[in-house]
């Protein structure tokens, strides 16, 4: 209703487009932001039609909406109640969010800038903070902290690096000084570049043995899911350092990047490891349909393109596979898409009733996702906070709350159980 997957950053700019050239986007598409071609199947008195009903009704519905419709004090769930805790404001599209030692909050917004808070209070930017490709949905992306970060002082940032005509996913670690980032190193950076402005990806998680993992999607490009020989469409492990380690899985594949964990995704926006188990578990958007959960091994191959439970934008058939041997299926699929983003295990002493089920963030739907597990097992999901935001962020803060980060305008809030 909102035209937000295509809409970009300035939803206010596409609806003061001209109508021929909103025409023109609606047969041709966008490469660069993602926007697909719709010529090959709408007429051109339905491509009129269309642009026309995009420029008028919906304009004025999204104009007239209500984002945030207010949510009662204590907010009723299946298992159990809770309130919400606003503590950062004044933000944008806030992307990935870590805590210092101190209890303070460090949120990346994805137009570039890293803010600071202390105690819901805004403390300032952090300077020094990497040159970013700012295209479509690329930007400063996942941030985290090294877990001997007492110790080494290691801030991780995921960011879509420009270079050439284009860019691509990647990652950086740095100290912090004051307000300004020291110690700059560049430890993974993903190829090929290109001018897409889609599917960065980009999460990041250690593992207990300081391994990190992270994710790279195709870029808008599926056959690259496929292929071994480049990094995009991946689940990737490097160590601390940037360094590969010696038991990944293609290390002694010809041509193959060494990274690589697994592979055959299409953009994993959900990235953790499950508390007790030590699983790792990824959630992707799919195409029309065909969003998933996943549980993450080495060196297996998840099946995007080539099997997937979605369509395309346009209505046209990707493949009638969506099971092949040598293919893993998702734990779970959500059609229609719900656009997930963020992920995070509730924490088993703070919620009891919620223990180890995974959140998720809807874009689309703008609202937040509890699926509930038995073992390995997707069991049902529940939904909650309707008209919240389109959720952009969650995590799991060193007080045990869950914490989520919602658009535009942008804010995090906590969840915080009641009796």
């Amino acid at each position: 209703m909102y035209m937000e997957r295509f809409a970009g950053a300035d939803r206010q700019a596409m609806f003061a487009m001209p109508q021929n050239e909103m025409e023109r986007i609606i047969r041709e598409g966008e490469y660069e932001t993602g926007m697909p071609a719709f010529g090959d199947v709408f007429s051109d008195e339905e491509t009129k039609a269309v642009a026309e009903y995009i420029l008028t009704d919906i304009k004025e519905e999204a104009n007239a909406h209500e984002y945030r419709p207010g949510f009662p004090k204590i907010v009723q769930s299946d298992a159990l109640s809770f309130r919400i805790d606003t503590v950062a404001s004044g933000l944008g599209i806030p992307w990935g969010m870590t805590w210092l030692p101190n209890g303070e909050l460090l949120v990346t917004e994805r137009g570039g800038q890293l803010f600071r808070f202390k105690d819901k209070t805004f403390q300032g930017l952090i300077e020094d903070v990497p040159e970013i490709y700012a295209n479509g949905q690329g930007g400063l992306l996942d941030i985290t902290l090294h877990p001997d970060y007492e110790e080494n002082g290691w801030i991780y940032i995921a960011y879509s690096k420009p270079e050439g005509k284009g860019g691509n996913t990647a990652i950086m670690r740095a100290r912090l000084y004051g307000n300004r980032l020291i110690d700059k190193e560049e430890i993974f950076k993903a190829q090929p570049n290109t001018r897409s402005g889609v599917h960065f990806g980009c999460q990041l998680a250690f593992d207990k043995d300081n391994y990190l993992f992270f994710s790279v999607g195709e870029r808008g490009n599926p056959p690259n899911a496929q292929d071994l020989t480049n990094h995009c469409g991946k689940i990737h492990r490097i160590h601390d350092d940037g360094n590969i380690p010696e038991d990944n899985p293609f290390v002694d594949t010809k041509d193959a990047m060494p990274s690589i964990w697994s592979y055959g995704h299409r953009n994993p926006q959900g990235l953790a490891f499950h508390p007790e188990t030590g699983l790792l578990w990824e959630t992707e958007h799919g195409p029309k349909g065909g969003d998933e959960i996943n549980i993450i091994q080495k060196g297996k191959n998840y099946g995007w393109p080539e099997i997937t439970y979605g369509i395309n934008y346009d209505g046209t058939i990707i493949t009638e596979d969506t099971v092949k041997a040598g293919m893993q299926q998702p734990v779970m699929q959500w059609t229609p898409s719900i656009a997930p983003c963020g992920m995070a295990f509730a924490d088993a002493e703070t919620y009891p009733q919620w223990a180890n089920d995974i959140f998720s963030g809807s874009l689309s739907f703008r609202y937040v996702v509890r699926t509930s597990l038995n073992d390995q097992e997707a069991v049902k999901d529940e939904i909650l906070l309707r008209e919240a935001g389109r959720v952009r962020s969650i995590e799991t803060g060193p007080d045990g709350y869950l914490y989520i980060g919602v658009e535009n305008p942008g804010y995090v809030f906590s969840l915080i159980p009641v009796e």
